[in-house]
């Protein structure tokens, strides 16, 4: 059986410029760096998705398209409108659906979801991964999930979470 890896990655720091619907609020200066240092940090740590699906919300796909241009070749992307407004239950769904030809699939989305997903699927973590996401899953952080069942088998507590990154970019 194929070791699958779920990704999950929280959108970066984003503006509330007034009369700005929700979906449509861009990256704040900092997401606009920390967005970067997340595609950085996937590169180096190897987790290079075969295929992610992010939130339509403009702040996500920022997020996304900016830690893209991080990596050596740009996966599929989906954008999934599933993902705004998810709920942990939501996202299992979505990830049930997942081709089998993906070993690493990416999630860009929101929290509180993101959180409530992570620790969902997690029944344990390496070290302290599991207490760092229930004491707070900031703006760009990044889980990594593990799983050894297909996509459509993902179940709760089925995943080991192995790696929590809270990437940051430097000053402009």
């Amino acid at each position: 059986m194929t070791l699958r890896r779920l990704v999950v990655l929280r959108h970066a720091k984003s503006a509330r410029p007034p009369g700005v619907a929700d979906v449509r609020r861009p990256l704040a200066e900092r997401g606009q760096r920390d967005a970067p240092a997340a595609g950085r940090w996937l590169r180096d740590a190897d987790c290079v998705p075969d295929l992610v699906l992010c939130s339509p919300a403009v702040r996500a796909r920022e997020t996304w398209d900016l830690a893209a241009g991080e990596l050596p070749a740009g996966p599929r992307t989906r954008h999934d409108p599933r993902l705004y407004g998810a709920d942990a239950a939501d996202l299992l769904a979505v990830v049930r659906e997942t081709p089998d030809d993906v070993a690493t699939l990416l999630l860009v989305g929101h929290n509180p979801a993101l959180e409530e997903f992570v620790l969902l699927m997690a029944s344990e973590g390496l070290g302290d991964t599991l207490q760092r996401v229930e004491e707070k899953f900031p703006t760009a952080a990044i889980a990594v999930l593990t799983q050894q069942k297909s996509w459509p088998e993902a179940a709760p507590g089925g995943s080991l979470l192995t790696d929590v990154a809270v990437p940051r970019g430097t000053g402009r």
